[in-house]
């Protein structure tokens, strides 16, 4: 259909896995197994559940007449009895004890947490990834000089892996704090309208420790070590939120990487991908513009825009359960995670397919160095006998006299020539050319960088070489 509005996010940039982990079909098999967990927990904890009808439901986890929960929810108005009724249709012999005891945060609740953590899964796989074309890039490029900026103007030199270690770092604060909170996740459970597990101690006929049981034999067939301690009829919202926000620090960090990828590209120092098809602008038949980065920022800002949903939802939940919070997940949830695995898909392939003009950067440096090595032409003449003072005021002079030429005359960088020809400095080309040795201004930069390959981010992508290979397929 064409006349209806299509997510952007599933048209356009999401991968397929990551919508299958949204998808209705997984979303409702989930429900499916959970009612099934439940019932195995009741049957071995001694509520009259046979075999056969546990069989019966487990005979039929995916395939999910959606049109008949459609009808049943016109009706109904909820849609969670709304697919218990579908389901027993499927189901006759099952069907009474079906969502037995449950409320539909049961299912609700502890399928949007087992569905984030597959999200989560995905986006480690894709961090992991972008983390290792990273280190790629910066061990090629660990040697290579070239000119750093702060404040987006001229600094000292740098080297380009030693640049691409500080896009790393941020990604690698971002799988520890994406580990932290996958480590950190416990299903709901089955507590009740309420949280205090009343409908169960009834179904119990009041055994406490049956009641106990029930929750350790759900998570472990679902693959959790346990449930929260405490809760409402729902989790707290918060482990939504700070879900959504290791995906903000993700789209943080990429966007900070994209914003440099775009200012090296008006520099000329860097290339994205570029389709030999590929049309950069409708009326400028020969722009080449940035436009994966662009994306990346874009669909970043979203993100970090979307943070404040799950916040405001967590602040605004009333005592035990309010369903202010229903309609918003809905979207909030899927579509951050949908945007994140676009985000660190275009990331790898930037990174990875990406073109460096190291003579770009060679050129910039010329352009600058002679400003920068002013310290070091100062050190030089003071050792031979040159006054520093004096050295330093002419030093200034020729620096702003120029300067200003280049800027309102766009005249060349002449700085080095009018101190060469100054007996004051004492200066011959051999001199100017055994200072102006651009590996002399890069400080540790390829030592650091080495060392944090080796000592940060290897250890890292071994400790995830199981992760290691995706295929990234990206639409532009």
């Amino acid at each position: 259909m064409r006349d209806v509005y299509r997510n952007p996010l599933c048209e356009r940039y999401a991968s397929a896995e990551m919508k299958r982990i949204f998808s209705d079909d997984n979303k409702f098999s989930t429900w499916r197994r959970l009612w099934v967990a439940l019932a195995k927990a009741e049957k071995a904890l001694g509520i009259a559940i046979t075999d056969e009808q546990i069989a019966e439901m487990e005979a039929h986890l995916t395939d999910i007449d959606y049109e008949k929960a459609r009808e049943y929810e016109f009706v109904r108005r909820h849609d969670v009895m709304a697919h218990v009724l579908t389901f027993g249709d499927l189901c006759p012999h099952a069907k009474p004890i079906i969502h037995l005891g449950a409320t539909s945060c049961y299912v609700g609740d502890n399928t949007d947490v087992i569905v984030m953590r597959q999200g989560l899964r995905q986006i480690k796989r894709l961090l992991v990834n972008a983390i290792k074309a990273l280190a790629d890039f910066a061990e090629k490029w660990k040697d290579t000089p070239t000119l750093a900026y702060t404040h987006f103007q001229a600094a000292q030199p740098t080297t380009v892996g030693k640049r691409a270690t500080l896009w790393m770092q941020d990604l690698i604060m971002d799988l520890e704090a994406l580990d932290f909170q996958l480590a950190s996740l416990k299903l709901l459970g089955c507590k009740g309208t309420t949280g205090t597990g009343a409908s169960f101690m009834e179904l119990f006929e009041g055994d406490h420790e049956k009641v106990k049981q029930l929750e350790k034999l759900i998570a472990q067939d679902m693959d959790f070590d346990g449930c929260v301690a405490v809760s409402g009829q729902t989790y707290t919202r918060k482990v939504d939120y700070n879900i959504v926000s290791v995906l903000s620090g993700i789209a943080q960090s990429a966007a900070k990487f994209s914003n440099d990828i775009r200012l090296l590209s008006h520099l000329k120092e860097f290339d994205e991908p570029f389709e030999a098809g590929q049309i950069g602008s409708s009326a400028m038949a020969y722009k080449r513009n940035p436009m994966r980065s662009e994306r990346i920022a874009s669909l970043a800002r979203y993100v970090m825009a979307d943070v404040i949903n799950p916040a405001f939802t967590a602040a605004t939940q009333w005592f035990e359960r309010t369903l202010d919070d229903s309609a918003n997940k809905r979207i909030s949830i899927p579509e951050t995670f949908l945007a994140a695995d676009a985000i660190l898909s275009l990331y790898i392939n930037v990174i990875s397919n990406g073109t460096v003009y190291p003579k770009m950067m060679e050129r910039h440096l010329k352009e600058e160095l002679p400003f920068i090595a002013t310290e070091n032409i100062l050190m030089d003449c003071a050792k031979r006998g040159a006054d520093r003072q004096e050295m330093h005021e002419a030093i200034r002079q020729y620096s702003v006299d120029v300067a200003k030429r280049i800027k309102l005359n766009g005249e060349d960088n002449n700085l080095l020539d009018l101190m060469l020809h100054d007996d004051r400095f004492m200066l011959t080309e051999a001199d100017l050319e055994r200072i102006l040795d651009v590996r002399k201004f890069v400080g540790r930069a390829p030592e650091q960088t080495a060392e944090f390959l080796q000592e940060v981010a290897l250890p890292v992508l071994e400790q995830n070489h199981d992760l290691l290979g995706v295929d990234v397929k990206i639409s532009v």
